[in-house]
């Protein structure tokens, strides 16, 4: 196999350990915290998960190992979206399990939960591993979206772990994930198999976190890769200086990737989500907040910028969110075939206008053509729009343009408008991890080892205090069932894990509310250049502006 100078290098890096796991596994022992309950529904989760609900919070520390001595088969898999840093989870994983015992045995599931029901799996050996420690990427066993969430394909899970006599199962995902991994769990409870899960916090949107979780892996390298890419473009701004750049950044529900790569990098205009929902911006008040900005610059003669705008953002303007609503019922069952044979956009355009409100047919005829069109792409499975395909960075670009056009014509806007458009998404998934993710993400995988060694079941694999050097971090557990909640889904009330979104209050957007006036008028321009491997530890080993700020 062929291999560049840094993959080679990368492949030799050792990853910091907490300073609680470096002192070998035979003098780790576990201090036990007191018991937990759910973030809300506390009676409804409770009666979901009477076998794993309400088990104690727990630390390693320095002391006797006291767990049980045997012999471990452990079953892994990979489950979602790609994230920096996943494959060195297993690595961790993996030298815990031969630390312990050369004996003990890690089967890797192939593409996802799907291997589980599949039985279609590796079994690691050293050689293996070697090739993907500290890589970026999800393709030493692949990953999947399937859903580990009915009694059958528990069954079947149950099954697969018993014939090759693996007594716990590692499931590195989301919060859908880990909400899986915690039903799973307490269905090979209740059913006496024997068999563990354990969870590990993975997701670039960041939206895995809380007072537990402090950060989700994958989050640090995918912001340090955008913000590279965003600094870069901005040197460009400010070289050319003729362009206004809009970005779209990954984050479909949450805000924090937006959030974190503006502290970085100090755009003229970066939207948060969760605002725009808290203030019930309109599509024109968000358009005319832009617009200032631009005007504003222009008087000073520099006719560029860089705006950041989060994938989600749409959703969370309560009078767009009102049009897809009623666009799903206009294009519900027989209807849509109906739609779609209409021969002309002018036909279907007619068509809409009869069937939608006053109201949101003022929000749809704002909205520039070919966005209108995307509306009405091909639904999801579920029938409704997928709003994941709209151009929202083209959307605010062109009402901008709308915007300053008739304050041109009002004399009160002279300056020139160019707008170019970036959509940064899978372009972070896979990059080589940080050292911050390297370390995070091997300390995580050698962690829900000791979990499964000391016999937890249903708990997440947790290391915290993330801001001090990685000899500082401190290891633990926790019960997955902590961070549950009940959410309507499909018709039905469901128990999943809490997503977290920007907090209004918390320090991150704290300090980027107090900074953005002077950042939207002004060159405040940050390049922060390309991820660093070797080199001092402020330079290499720094995490995320919002943890600094959040631990601060």
């Amino acid at each position: 196999m062929n291999i560049s100078s840094l993959q080679k290098a990368r492949y030799e890096y050792t990853p910091k350990l907490p300073g609680m796991l470096r002192n070998g596994i035979s003098e780790i022992c576990v201090k036990e915290g007191g018991a937990t309950q759910s973030v809300a529904d506390q009676e409804k989760i409770q009666a979901l998960f009477p076998n794993t609900y309400g088990k104690s919070e727990i630390t390693f520390q320095k002391g006797e190992n006291t767990s049980e001595a045997r012999t471990h088969k452990v079953g892994v898999i990979l489950s979602g979206g790609q994230a920096p840093g996943g494959h060195n989870v297993i690595c961790g994983l993996y030298d815990a399990l031969k630390a312990t015992n050369k004996e003990n045995e890690l089967y890797g599931f192939k593409g996802g939960p799907s291997g589980l029901l599949e039985d279609d799996y590796v079994i690691f050996d050293d050689a293996f591993i070697d090739e993907y420690r500290n890589t970026g990427g999800f393709d030493i066993i692949g990953s999947g979206r399937t859903k580990l969430e009915t009694s059958e394909q528990f069954a079947v899970v149950a099954e697969v772990c018993k014939k090759h006599g693996i007594t716990a199962v590692v499931i590195i995902g989301g919060d859908d994930s880990n909400t899986n991994a915690g039903v799973l769990a307490e269905y090979f409870a209740a059913n006496n198999t024997g068999v563990q899960v354990i969870g590990c916090p993975k997701t670039i949107d960041g939206d895995l976190k809380n007072e537990d979780i402090e950060c989700s892996f994958g989050f640090d390298t995918a912001t340090k890769t955008y913000s590279e890419i965003i600094g870069n473009i901005q040197r460009d701004a400010n070289s050319a200086k003729k362009y206004w750049h809009f970005v779209k950044v990954m984050g479909r529900s949450a805000s924090h990737v937006a959030l974190e790569c503006a502290l970085k990098t100090q755009p003229n205009i970066c939207l948060v989500s969760e605002e725009v929902a808290e203030k019930k911006m309109s599509l024109s008040q968000i358009a005319d907040y832009i617009a200032d900005s631009v005007a504003k610059r222009a008087a000073k003669g520099m006719n560029f910028g860089v705006a950041i705008i989060p994938e989600g953002v749409v959703e969370f303007v309560p009078e767009f969110s009102v049009l897809i609503h009623e666009i799903n019922e206009l294009l519900a069952g027989s209807k849509a075939d109906a739609f779609n044979a209409l021969p002309t956009w002018a036909d279907k355009y007619a068509f809409i206008e009869k069937g939608l409100t006053k109201e949101s047919m003022e929000v749809f005829a704002i909205l520039p053509e070919a966005i209108q069109q995307q509306l009405f792409l091909e639904r999801d499975p579920h029938g409704n729009v997928q709003v994941s395909l709209i151009e929202s960075e083209k959307l605010f670009s062109a009402l901008v343009k709308d915007k300053l056009d008739a304050r041109k014509a009002e004399g009160t806007y002279t300056g020139k408008f160019g707008a170019l458009h970036h959509f940064l998404g899978y372009e972070g998934r896979c990059a080589f991890p940080s050292n911050f993710d390297a370390d995070y993400c091997y300390s995580l995988g050698y962690n829900a080892f000791m979990l499964i060694q000391y016999g937890y079941n249903g708990y997440l694999s947790k290391v915290s205090n993330l801001s001090a050097p990685a000899n500082e971090w401190v290891a633990g557990g926790m019960p997955i069932t902590k961070m549950m909640n009940i959410e309507r889904r499909h018709g039905e009330d469901k128990p999943v894990i809490k997503k977290a979104l920007v907090e209004l209050d918390g320090a991150p957007f704290k300090y980027f509310e107090a900074h953005r006036d002077e950042w939207a008028e002004n060159t405040c321009f940050v390049y922060p250049g390309a991820i660093q491997y070797y080199g001092p530890a402020e330079v290499c080993d720094i995490t995320t502006v919002t943890l600094a700020l959040e631990q601060a």
